[in-house]
């Protein structure tokens, strides 16, 4: 095993590339991968300095991506003819899902953003509210920042359940993949088993 230094090193500039990248394509597992940094955080020789520069560097990460997401989507909204961007961000989001986040935008404000981070499949219809709403970027990043810090803090606890389980590093971080994706999986699955709602 490397030294604990050796695995910052590589280990934090690394968490930050790939949940920033998982932010703009969402094609990394970013909870999981937060909640497994967080394990190995907690099996080091100072476990509470590493987790909270796990959750600092994941907020950070999830916050860059995010407001740069945005702000290609508002340069899609206002370029004449639209941007891939912006249909790539239409062509993620169910319809009615993007009509419940427009609905709850103009109720909630934004506060919207800090749930739809924690839901599934939640952020890219309510970002796609914002900019069809013209939200300005300053203030989507107000309602943005509380939102990344309590994703980061989420996934970084299940890491810390999944860390004091277990002895060994790797078990724990079998158990906080395990979580994040059940966590992440769960309104999805209830979706669909629910029964349709009556007329």
């Amino acid at each position: 095993m490397p030294q604990d230094s050796t695995q910052q090193a590589v280990g934090y500039p690394a968490l930050f590339v790939l949940v920033a990248l998982g932010a703009l394509v969402p094609v990394v597992p970013t909870g999981a991968l937060v909640s497994s940094a967080a394990v190995v955080a907690f099996h080091q020789q100072s476990p509470p300095l590493g987790v909270l520069v796990v959750f600092a560097v994941a907020a950070a990460a999830a916050f860059s991506g995010d407001v740069t997401l945005y702000w290609l989507g508002q340069r899609g909204v206002r370029s004449p003819g639209g941007s891939r961007w912006v249909e790539a961000l239409r062509a993620r989001a169910a319809p009615e899902r993007l009509e419940q986040a427009r609905t709850r935008l103009d109720e909630h404000g934004v506060l919207v953003l800090v749930l739809s981070r924690l839901v599934p499949a939640g952020r890219i219809p309510v970002m796609l509210a914002c900019l069809l709403a013209q939200l300005p970027l300053g203030r989507f990043a107000r309602g943005d920042l509380p939102a990344c810090l309590a994703w980061a803090a989420t996934y970084g606890l299940i890491g810390i359940v999944g860390g004091s389980l277990f002895a060994e590093p790797w078990k724990g971080v079998v158990a906080a993949v395990a979580l994040a994706l059940l966590v992440s999986a769960a309104p999805t699955v209830w979706r669909r088993l629910r029964p349709p709602e009556s007329e």
